[in-house]
């Protein structure tokens, strides 16, 4: 199993893993988005920070990829990750994988905090943030509803690099040397 950027060529099989999650609560989205807006997303996303796939063989297994927390400037320094794997791919230690990765690139960047946020229940995305170091600093209740039900939103936190004051500017993914990037994804 390798990791890799995500390109466009794997819009299609981004976005039938993202398509299983459409029926549950882990996604507050009710319907698929059209290729064209998903491809969209990739490219925005990966034009700043990195965009995973995890594949073996041909086989798209998972994705996970970052964003910023929130839009002001301030928040430049922190990175939400959102992370979806095939159902047959779960439970096998990929979630870690892909996270560990995308946790080391974006220190790179230059990110000091990342967050993950998860529609509860969800014990296995709660299990993989608080095995990763991650705390759970508070829970947004009733944050969104579907199928029937009000969800709320666990929100972890990890700090990933030292809060020095007149931090550099992020550093967009491309701009990381690949020796470095392919060292990383390599890992494990």
């Amino acid at each position: 199993m390798n990791l890799r950027f995500a390109s466009q060529e794997d819009v299609p099989g981004l976005l039938a893993i993202y398509e299983c999650y459409i029926p549950t609560n882990v996604t507050f989205e009710y319907v698929l988005p059209s290729k064209e807006e998903f491809s969209r997303r990739v490219a925005s996303t990966s034009a700043i920070y990195p965009y995973l796939a995890a594949v073996e063989g041909e086989r798209l297994l998972g994705y996970a990829y970052a964003h910023q927390i929130a839009e002001r400037a301030a928040y430049h320094w922190g990175a939400e990750l959102s992370i979806y794997l095939h159902p047959d791919a779960a439970g096998k230690g990929l979630g870690r994988r892909l996270y560990r990765a995308l946790i080391e690139l974006l220190r790179l960047q230059g990110v000091r905090t990342v967050y993950g946020l998860v529609a509860s229940p969800n014990p296995a995305s709660e299990g993989l943030h608080q095995s990763l170091g991650f705390q759970r600093m508070g829970i947004q209740h009733n944050a969104g509803y579907k199928n029937g039900s009000w969800i709320d939103l666990l929100w972890f936190e990890r700090g990933i690099a030292p809060y020095t004051p007149e931090p550099a500017p992020l550093l967009p993914i491309g701009q990381i040397p690949n020796a470095q990037v392919q060292f990383i994804l390599a890992q494990e």
